[in-house]
């Protein structure tokens, strides 16, 4: 296979909004702060922050009283425990001022169990009885509501490692899909991106990949603006499905496929049981990946070398070496 030579650089950092506290600004209710180490220390070096604290932002000092949703006949409200003041209309208002900037950032965390950024479980009261307990706290019910293709994730959920490597994963990808679409692109920029791209969506889905495609095709004859509208919501549709442990040893066969004819039998027999020993849960991933990568330069194999699916972000966050039970 040939591929296009690449004139848009693929290494775009991103920008991720993130609630203020997570980056240990000292400014929750109590004037603490809950600074994320995976934020802080392992994902900051790679990616440029826009720290909000929608609380904050709207005057409420630290330390302050404490919200909680209440249920009302228009949905939850962020009303103040003590005094009984209703911020809710403030709270949402923070996002509609960001606007601009938040459909400019590749992803956002937000601080759990918040009643104003708090993504899922978030419990809602009528008086002192609890009625519901799948709240959404009001900044982050308009941030996804204006901005509903932007990856957004809370801190609590990335202790868990499969949801933070997709998170990141789904980052850096929207960031790449960012830089290509700046001013002026041509359609053989979007050819050279999809191709690129091919194995990353096949491992998320693969439905998603040729629908793409599809997108692709129209390049150069379709309208540009209707073809960079329909192929980010369709790119980033795709990469909102979790990649599987099986799809993901499809596109390790796919990949062997193309450097395998070029390896002795004592190279291309060590890529296998490093896929099946992923397959069976006692390998991460990282470990066919490398291999794969390492034999796809030593033997000049470039398409499958420069595939976004080898490394679709940088080494140093080490999101693939965590074994995943079969």
């Amino acid at each position: 296979m040939t591929i296009l030579p690449l004139e848009r650089p693929l290494d775009a950092r991103p920008r991720i909004g993130v609630s203020s506290c997570l980056l240990g600004a000292p400014v929750r209710y109590n004037g603490g702060h809950s600074r994320h180490r995976f934020l802080t220390d392992t994902l900051d070096p790679f990616v440029d922050w826009k720290p909000v604290c929608p609380e904050a932002e709207i005057g409420l000092g630290t330390p302050r009283e404490t919200l909680r949703l209440e249920n009302s006949d228009i949905g939850p409200r962020a009303v103040a425990t003590k005094s009984g003041t209703d911020h809710t209309d403030a709270l949402a208002a923070v996002a509609d001022r960001h606007l601009r900037s938040l459909r400019e950032l590749d992803g956002y965390v937000l601080k759990n169990r918040s009643p104003s950024c708090g993504l899922f479980g978030m419990p809602v009261f009528e008086d002192t009885r609890r009625v519901e307990g799948k709240g959404r706290g009001v900044f982050a019910a308009r941030l996804t509501e204006l901005c509903p293709e932007l990856p957004v994730e809370e801190q609590g959920r990335l202790s868990d490692p499969g949801l933070r490597e997709h998170f990141v994963e789904r980052v850096f990808a929207r960031a790449r899909l960012r830089a290509l679409f700046a001013e002026g692109w041509r359609p053989r920029d979007l050819i050279a991106f999809h191709s690129r791209h091919k194995f990353q969506l096949m491992a998320h889905q693969p439905d998603g990949y040729r629908r793409t495609g599809r997108i692709v095709a129209k390049a150069g004859t379709d309208d540009p603006e209707r073809i960079e509208a329909d192929y980010t919501q369709a790119f980033v549709a795709a990469m909102e499905h979790k990649a599987s442990p099986g799809k993901h040893v499809n596109v390790l066969q796919h990949v062997l496929g193309m450097v395998g004819p070029r390896l002795d039998d004592v190279r291309r027999h060590d890529i296998l049981e490093a896929i099946r020993g992923y397959r069976a849960g006692h390998l991460p991933l990282s470990v066919p990946i490398h291999l794969l990568r390492h034999h796809c330069a030593a033997e000049r194999v470039v398409w499958a070398r420069e595939q976004t699916y080898l490394a679709p972000y940088p080494d140093e966050l080490s999101l693939r070496n965590t074994v995943i039970p079969a």
